[in-house]
């Protein structure tokens, strides 16, 4: 494959844009609006703003606490709002109808069901459980739910609930612990890819600048890393961690061992953009300049790839996730009561349980919606990463 330039009318015509624009505008200008031209992207990067801005304020739009349980709605299915009543009326506001439950001789379950003869109505900006958002600012005000008074149990029902995606094995909001678990699934991947760029820039510059032995060196463990197994490689140094250690502790070290491991690719990259633009004119020009190495790998190699670095990082995040979530789910990552969409997932590994409550499995379709989300935008920052290149 042959890269040649693109004719500025071309562009124009792709970019949505006048010849002029074209000719005038920046690298970052070009990226931008081609990006934008990417709609699997641009649907993509929308979808996780709006993850990242509901695991922000996971308390304020979670109905629950995501840790109070209640013994009567073990294993409640997932709530039915509706805006049609008994008599076929329509409502604006929407409403739920509060559960009856029934034990099962011959099994020893609890069967849930509608109480319809009672209606609760779902108001938005309604008091609930207490909580303090963002771990400073004490408040009990929900985006939306149900008022206590019109939620409490009354003869012949157990009273209203909203559960969006239902409840676990001990009574707990399961949309509100997806929230919560959001903040640690979703930072895991930002948090770990800074050390890997941090790793990766600084073994791969060495790398692709000084070559020789340095280059070598630096080849060689890459190789022998690569060459290790990562779910075994990650499995044996997690459970070397210390049991006593807490959930941040514990947070911080799987967020470490995902990056040791993940850094090689980068550093894969940076090498050998380092080997064709070390040898450029800026370059030389630079070096005889009396510009420093590090000077001349940060100030002018750098920016001649950083599209490419962040296309590439981006496509590293959904590892980072799948990663931690993994860890979690076989028991070796974070644990209970620490709260991610592995440790969620962990509850629906028996298969009488998937059988029964398929709902526990809601977690997994977030794991896959974010990773395929990652994936279109890092698909659409490569594409824009080189707006003057047609291949």
């Amino acid at each position: 494959m042959s890269e040649t330039m693109i004719p500025e009318e071309t562009q124009s015509a792709e970019l949505g844009v006048s010849e002029r624009e074209v000719a005038v505008a920046s690298q970052w200008q070009l990226m931008r609006w081609r990006f934008i031209r990417h709609r699997p992207a641009v649907v993509a990067l929308i979808f996780l703003g709006f993850m990242y801005l509901a695991a922000a304020f996971a308390d304020f739009v979670g109905p629950y606490d995501p840790r109070e349980h209640d013994v009567f709605f073990v294993y409640a299915p997932p709530t039915v709002i509706h805006f049609i009543d008994e008599q076929g009326r329509f409502h604006i506001r929407p409403f739920v109808y509060p559960y009856r439950s029934e034990l099962v001789p011959q099994t020893f379950q609890t069967v849930f069901s509608e109480d319809r003869s009672r209606r609760v109505p779902i108001r938005f900006f309604v008091r609930g459980d207490p909580y303090k958002l963002w771990g400073i600012f004490p408040t009990d005000i929900h985006l939306f739910g149900l008022r206590q008074e019109d939620a409490a149990e009354t003869d012949g029902n157990l009273g209203a609930r909203i559960f969006l995606f239902g409840a676990d094995n001990l009574g707990r909001d399961l949309f509100t612990r997806i929230l919560i678990g959001a903040r640690i699934s979703l930072t895991i991947g930002l948090v770990g890819i800074a050390l890997s760029f941090l790793l990766g820039i600084i073994f791969g510059g060495i790398s692709g600048y000084l070559g020789g032995i340095p280059d070598l060196t630096i080849q060689r463990f890459i190789e022998f890393i690569q060459s290790v197994p990562s779910l075994p490689l990650w499995m044996g140094l997690s459970a070397a961690l210390p049991k006593w250690w807490s959930m941040t502790a514990r947070y911080f070290a799987i967020v470490v061992i995902l990056s040791l491991v993940d850094w090689t690719g980068l550093a894969r990259t940076v090498r050998g953009k380092f080997m064709a633009l070390r040898e450029e004119d800026y370059v030389i020009a630079a070096r005889l300049n009396g510009s420093g190495r590090g000077r001349i790998i940060f100030k002018h190699l750098l920016p001649g790839f950083t599209s490419h670095i962040i296309a590439s990082l981006t496509l590293s995040i959904p590892g980072m996730i799948l990663g931690e979530s993994a860890l979690s789910f076989i028991g070796l990552g974070l644990q209970a009561p620490a709260i991610s969409w592995g440790v969620l997932l962990a509850a629906a590994q028996r298969t009488y349980v998937l059988a029964q409550f398929p709902w526990l499995l809601i977690p997994g379709l977030f794991i896959v919606a974010v990773v395929l989300a990652f994936n279109f935008v890092g698909d659409g920052i490569r594409d824009a990463a080189d707006p003057y290149a047609h291949v």
